[in-house]
């Protein structure tokens, strides 16, 4: 599937041009979630893939529940068909299974979802830092993630707790040490 960017899951319809949708979402009983044990493993997969794909493309990390019923993203508005709220709990629940997904409240009503795994992140970034010979040094989180140097790079613009994650997992390789000083948060790379 071919995927195009868009700015944001809540803009307006005109900016849906700008995201390829896969056929299941031009489909209505993609929007309802299928009793049939093996379709809804497909119907999964192809809801996991879109939600991951349209996070990527609109480089959002977060969402709200209470919003998300409302989205473009889990309501086509041409057909009048949306995911209901136990649906969408069904795919978030198999993003967090994957690995995809973090509850950032007990009451599941927000979540972080990301594309790749922390150790993947981990890996874009220190495979930069490599390249730019920035072992030995430190950054901020700031400029790593929003620093001149940084543009273009996957990475750039990276939530901050997902940045964190991912420079935990270097931690955890001895590649990185994350650090706090003045008030300011960094790391420092090996």
């Amino acid at each position: 599937m071919i995927w195009k960017k868009e700015l944001s899951p809540f803009t307006c319809e005109a900016k849906m041009a700008d995201f390829d949708w896969p056929w299941q979402y031009k489909f209505p009983p993609f929007f309802t979630i299928q009793p049939n044990i093996e379709t809804r493993k497909k119907q999964l997969e192809a809801w996991c893939s879109l939600v991951l794909e349209y996070q990527r493309h609109t480089k959002q990390y977060g969402l709200d529940i209470t919003e998300a019923q409302s989205s473009v993203l889990f309501y086509n508005k041409q057909l009048n068909r949306k995911l209901s709220l136990d649906a969408i709990y069904t795919v978030l629940e198999e993003l967090r299974k994957r690995g995809n997904l973090t509850w950032k409240d007990k009451t599941r009503k927000s979540c972080t979802l990301i594309w790749r795994t922390y150790a993947e992140w981990g890996k874009i970034i220190y495979k930069w830092v490599v390249s730019k010979s920035l072992t030995n040094t430190v950054c901020t989180l700031y400029e790593l993630t929003n620093g001149e140097d940084s543009e273009g790079q996957e990475f750039h613009g990276l939530d901050k707790d997902v940045l964190i994650q991912a420079l935990k997992t270097l931690e955890a390789e001895r590649k990185a040490e994350l650090m706090d000083f003045d008030g300011s948060e960094g790391v420092k790379f090996f």
